[in-house]
């Protein structure tokens, strides 16, 4: 799992690459808090996610609850199966999801 990381002013996008599962969830949470400091608008791009587990599942709801405190999260280029897996948990009436257009 890597983490690619654009900034611009108070904004950050964190594009989320490979697999986001218990086995470094923990760790790219630990990297994104660091991450966020000062954030008032991040964007998580899901474009190169090739899988996500529940636990991966937890941090985005984790750092939605973060960021509503200090701004907003927006969830973009989710693919057909994870947007399936937002609607089957109900995250997609949780989180900020950009629909694709």
């Amino acid at each position: 799992m890597e983490l690619e990381r654009y900034a611009g002013g108070t904004g950050l996008t964190a594009a989320f690459v490979g697999d986001v599962d218990s086995l470094n969830a923990a760790e790219l949470e630990e990297r994104l808090l660091k991450e966020i400091e000062g954030v008032t608008e991040l964007t998580v791009d899901l474009k190169k996610l090739e899988y996500i587990s529940s636990a991966g599942l937890h941090l985005l709801f984790k750092m939605h609850c973060l960021m509503k405190k200090q701004g907003s999260m927006v969830i973009i280029n989710a693919d057909d199966e994870v947007m399936e897996l937002f609607v089957m948990t109900g995250f997609v009436r949780l989180l900020n999801i950009a629909v694709k257009e």
